[in-house]
C-alpha cells in the first residue's frame, strides 16, 4: 500500500483560501491523503475579520496558528517584523508536522515567510500562481522569489510558464493548472438576490448601477501615499450619485490603515449608498460580482475572476502592471479624472457587450482536479532542492541515472495517469 501523502496548505489570508479550498477539498476527501492547515497572518486578526473562523465553518481542522501581533503599524518595517513572526511560527509548526509538501498560492510576504520556513525545514514547496507579474506591488518580487524556493510549481498560464523556465526552473517541474478563482467563479453556487441582500442587511445590488470596489496599497509608488491614491478613487466615485458602492477591506500592506479609515468615512458620509464590508468570503463576494455593474479598483480579482463571470472591471493604476488580462479590463491612471472616465466606459452597453464575449487567459477546466493530485503525488519526490519530475502533456522527461530518477519516473508515471483519466 502505498504511504499516505501529507499536505500542508500554508494560508494568510480570506483570498488565498477561497483560492485553495477546492483543491482542498478533493484532497480531504481523498483516500490516502493527511491533510493539514496552518493558518497565519490576516485569517487571525480580528481588525480583518478573524477569517479563521471561515476556514473552520468551510468544514476544515486548523492545525496551528501562527498569530502576527496587531499592533505591529502598518509601515514598511512592520510588515517586516510581521514577516519575521510568520517565519518563526510557520517553521515551528512544519518542524511539528514533518508533511511530504507545503502548498503556497501568491505572492505576499507571509508566503514568502511560509516559503522560507519551509525551506529551512526541508520540506518541499508547491507554489500556485507563480511567473505572473504585478509591477505596481513589492508583492512581485516576492512572488519571484518563492518560485526560487519552490520545488513543484502550478501555474496559471503558458506564459507564466515559460516566465517560471526563463528563471531556471526546471521545464519538467513546472504545470499549466489555470487560476483557482476562475474555477470557484465558475462553480461556487451563487447567492440568489434575496439571500445575497439577506446577507448585506439589505443592501442592493442592481446590475445597472452597483460597483463592487476593492483597493489595496500600491506598495511600489512612492510618488504618493496609499491613502492619497486611494482619495482620487473616492472623489471619481463620487460622480456617480446614482450609482451604489460595496468597498471591501484591504489587504494589510503598508499604507492600509489609511485606506480603511477614509472607507469608514465614505461609508458613514454616504449612508445607504455606500457599503463597506471587511470580508465577504468567497462565496458572498463571487455573487455580488456576478450581479454588479462593474468591478473597480486595484485587486487581482478584476483581473482573474471578473472576466470569466462577464462583468467589466476597472483596473486602477500600477499595482497589477504586468499581468495577462481580458479584453474586458480597462486599465486607467490613478488620478480621479482618469478614474471617473473609465467607470464610465464600464457602465456602457458596448464594455458589457465586450465582457460579454472576451477569453479569460486564466480559464482551465477541473483546475482544481490537477492541482490536487500533483500535491498529492509529490510525496515521491526526494526532498532536495530541484527535484526533476515531470509530465509528458507539458514537456517530456528524460530520466538520467541520477539518484533521484526512479522517483521522479514513478511521480510523472501517477500524474500523467490521473490527467489522461480526467481530460
Amino acid at each position: 500500500m502505498d504511504k499516505a501523502a501529507h499536505i500542508a496548505i500554508i494560508t494568510g489570508t480570506r483570498a488565498d483560501w477561497g483560492l485553495l479550498s477546492p483543491a482542498a477539498r478533493l484532497l480531504r476527501d481523498t483516500p490516502g491523503v493527511r491533510l493539514s492547515v496552518v493558518a497565519t497572518n490576516m485569517h487571525l486578526s480580528h481588525r480583518h475579520g478573524y477569517t479563521v473562523d471561515g476556514i473552520i465553518a468551510d468544514g476544515f481542522d486548523v492545525t496551528h496558528r501562527v498569530a502576527v501581533p496587531e499592533d505591529l503599524g502598518d509601515s514598511g518595517a512592520g510588515r517586516a517584523h510581521a514577516a519575521a513572526v510568520c517565519l518563526a511560527g510557520v517553521a515551528d509548526a512544519l518542524a511539528e508536522l514533518r508533511p511530504d509538501t507545503a502548498v503556497i498560492l501568491g505572492d505576499r510576504f507571509e508566503a514568502l515567510a511560509a516559503a522560507q520556513a519551509a525551506v529551512l525545514t526541508a520540506v518541499p514547496v508547491t507554489h500556485l500562481h507563480g511567473g505572473e507579474t504585478s509591477r505596481g506591488a513589492v508583492d512581485d518580487s516576492m512572488r519571484h522569489a518563492i518560485t526560487k524556493l519552490a520545488s513543484l510549481h502550478l501555474c496559471a498560464t503558458e506564459e507564466a510558464r515559460r516566465r517560471i523556465i526563463q528563471m531556471g526552473e526546471q521545464p519538467d517541474s513546472v504545470i499549466t493548472v489555470g487560476a483557482p478563482g476562475v474555477y470557484n467563479a465558475l462553480k461556487m453556487p451563487k447567492m440568489s438576490s434575496d439571500e445575497l441582500r439577506q446577507n448585506l442587511d439589505g443592501f442592493d445590488i442592481d446590475p445597472e448601477r452597483t460597483l463592487l470596489v476593492t483597493y489595496h496599497p500600491e506598495t511600489n509608488d512612492y510618488a504618493s501615499t496609499p491613502a492619497q491614491r486611494f482619495e482620487a478613487l473616492l472623489q471619481a466615485l463620487d460622480r456617480f450619485p446614482n450609482c451604489n458602492v460595496i468597498l471591501t477591506g484591504t489587504n494589510n500592506d503598508a499604507g492600509a490603515e489609511g485606506i480603511r479609515s477614509l472607507a469608514a468615512e465614505y461609508a458613514a458620509a454616504n449612508d445607504g449608498r455606500v457599503l463597506t464590508v471587511e470580508s465577504l468570503g468567497a462565496r458572498r463576494y463571487l455573487s455580488a460580482m456576478a450581479r454588479c455593474a462593474a468591478v473597480v479598483g486595484n485587486s487581482s480579482s478584476g483581473i482573474i475572476e471578473a472576466p470569466s463571470m462577464h462583468i467589466p472591471t476597472v483596473d486602477i493604476g500600477g499595482r497589477q502592471a504586468g499581468r495577462q488580462c481580458a479584453a474586458s479590463v480597462i486599465h486607467c491612471g490613478a488620478g480621479a479624472d482618469d478614474i471617473a472616465a473609465a467607470i464610465a466606459l464600464a457602465l456602457t452597453p458596448e464594455a458589457r457587450n465586450r465582457a460579454a464575449t472576451a477569453a479569460n487567459p486564466y480559464y482551465r477546466d477541473d483546475t482544481p482536479r490537477i492541482i490536487a493530485p500533483a500535491a498529492k503525488h509529490r510525496q515521491d519526490i526526494p526532498r532536495h532542492p530541484k527535484p526533476i519530475i515531470g509530465n509528458t502533456l507539458w514537456t517530456p522527461i528524460r530520466y538520467t541515472s541520477s539518484p533521484h530518477a526512479e522517483a521522479a519516473k514513478a511521480f510523472h508515471t501517477r500524474i500523467s495517469k490521473f490527467l489522461g483519466e480526467s481530460h
